[in-house]
């Protein structure tokens, strides 16, 4: 194994910092193949069989080429919660852990009975939420069939009772349905953004769940809070995760649209990242 190790280090030093990919080494190593962290500072290393010297190898090619390893794992943790995650769904972020334990505390305190997530992907924010809130009604929508098949999967396995549907939120006409909380967290990424993005998102994460045209940035927040306005009680929650670039514009849209008491918070990088309006 010490040379699967150094094989690693040699190939992969020119595309990751050091302390990534020393992240990504502990990580494959105890996922896939049951080495602990401590096992490698202790020198406990094992004989890698034939067939794990193969994989080793190919899984070091994925990196070369900036595949997520999330996507090579098939899996993210989030919240407490292992999902699946494939190339047709987001892998979830740290800001969006965020964003779902303010929804989850603030459902809790409101007795919340049901609760939409738009855009679900994965389902990490419907699944996470419905973990969080036993007894809440989830429902998770998406324009993307593959990545409700990944949601679906993860709600069978995680044995938590999540409602995933096909719902195109910019369709002219949508379901009369009623819910407590909308919560979503659409794509928001403008196209001039994209020049500044790294190349691991832009070249292996779905581009329709990342981006928007540069002229209609906010054109998801606009529809969700269109349809929220029926789909809420007076009182109700809408919840978004923003464009940390977009958060003033994002709070005036929803109120000349009638929210009340819009709140801004940013995230642990004090980044403007989530609104939660009322109405």
């Amino acid at each position: 194994m010490k040379q699967a190790v150094t094989y690693f280090r040699q190939q992969l030093r020119d595309i990751y910092p050091p302390g990534e990919l020393q992240a990504l080494l502990h990580l494959l190593l105890e996922k896939r193949f049951g080495v602990t962290r401590l096992d490698v500072c202790l020198g406990k290393y094992r004989t890698l069989s034939v067939e794990e010297r193969e994989e080793w190898q190919k899984i070091t090619e994925r990196l070369q080429s900036e595949e997520p390893v999330q996507y090579i794992l098939g899996e993210a943790d989030f919240c407490g919660l292992t999902l699946r995650v494939t190339p047709d769904t987001l892998i979830p972020r740290p800001e969006t852990a965020e964003l779902v334990r303010w929804v989850a505390d603030d459902a809790r305190r409101d007795g919340a009975a049901s609760l939409l997530d738009v855009g679900t992907g994965s389902g990490c924010i419907a699944l996470s939420l419905a973990s969080l809130l036993p007894g809440v009604g989830v429902e998770g929508w998406d324009v993307s069939e593959g990545a409700l098949r990944v949601a679906r999967d993860n709600g069978r396995r995680l044995g938590l009772a999540v409602r995933f549907l096909r719902q195109d939120i910019l369709a002219p006409v949508l379901p009369d349905v009623r819910f407590d909380v909308v919560v979503s967290n659409p794509p928001y990424v403008t196209e001039a953004e994209r020049a500044g993005m790294e190349r691991n998102v832009l070249c292996w994460e779905p581009a329709s769940a990342l981006f928007v045209p540069d002229d209609d940035s906010l054109r998801f927040y606009r529809a969700i809070a269109r349809f929220a306005t029926r789909a809420l009680p007076p009182g109700g929650k809408l919840y978004f995760e923003i464009n940390r670039a977009y958060g003033s514009a994002t709070v005036r849209l929803l109120e000349d649209m009638g929210y009340a008491r819009v709140e801004l918070r940013r995230d642990l990088s004090g980044n403007d990242r989530m609104i939660k309006a009322i109405l």
